[in-house]
């Protein structure tokens, strides 16, 4: 059995920040989890936090916390994330509801992030996708 082997690389050259790393590698026997984007609805299918962006952060890194443990996952296997949010929305919330949310990994992952003029459902003010790699059982 081979050994999962997860490198974090900011190579010199690129910009260096500690809320995201550049590139990540993935190497052995690894189980790949795809998370589709993660919208704010609760359980029952109804839209949290209408108007709100930092409370619809928070039901959306909800949900994605819920399919990683369907996946047998954690938030720490997060290697990428994708954020679409819609133009116009500050910032700042959103980031400091993630980082209440999800803390401040030692190990942050690869980061994409857009504005977009609008997502599947006009009540939507951020969309999340994520990609975790386990060690494969």
């Amino acid at each position: 059995m081979s050994t999962l082997n997860i490198e974090y690389i900011n190579p010199d050259g690129l910009i260096k920040n500690p809320a995201f790393t550049n590139v990540v590698t993935v190497s052995g026997a690894a189980k790949t989890i795809y998370i589709g984007e993660q919208n704010s609805n609760n359980a029952k299918g109804e839209v949290v936090g209408k108007g709100n962006l930092k409370e619809q952060t928070v039901q959306v890194l909800e949900n994605i916390k819920t399919a990683l443990a369907a996946a047998g996952a954690q938030p720490a296997d997060v290697i990428k994330w994708t954020l679409n949010v819609v133009q116009g929305q500050n910032l700042q919330e959103g980031f400091a509801a993630f980082q209440d949310a999800w803390g401040q990994p030692g190990k942050p992952p690869v980061i994409t992030m857009a504005f977009v003029s609008a997502l599947a459902n006009p009540d939507y003010l951020i969309g999340m996708e994520a990609i975790a790699v386990v060690a494969d059982e």
